[in-house]
């Protein structure tokens, strides 16, 4: 079973973090909705970013993308670190349920 692990960070400057992280990783995100979102994804790793205002910024949640879930799980983890668990459509749908005209034609 193929996993990609999953990290969903909150940001305050997506532009300056899309600049930054498409330089660290070697590549340009899959989905970007300018100064809200934006998912890169490599053979190993899925970031995403999003905006958020005051002090919600870092870790949001981790977990693991894989065709072999079906849907979107999450739980819980000893430590209070939210983990998810979810297949490219599960993403897909929750990308376009919040950014409906959001291009996720590469997802």
């Amino acid at each position: 079973m193929e996993k990609r692990f999953h990290l969903a960070i909150g940001v305050r400057d997506i532009a300056r973090t899309v600049d930054d992280y498409t330089a660290r990783l070697g590549a340009s995100p899959i989905v970007h909705i300018p100064g809200e979102y934006a998912l890169f994804k490599t053979d190993a790793l899925n970031i995403s970013l999003r905006r958020v205002a005051g002090d919600k910024t870092g870790l949001r949640h981790m977990g693991w993308e894989s065709d072999a879930f079906f849907g979107f799980n999450s739980e819980i983890d000893t430590n209070g670190y939210e983990w998810e668990y979810f297949d490219a459509i599960a993403q897909k749908k929750e990308i376009l349920a919040v950014w409906p005209h959001a291009d996720v034609s590469k997802l």
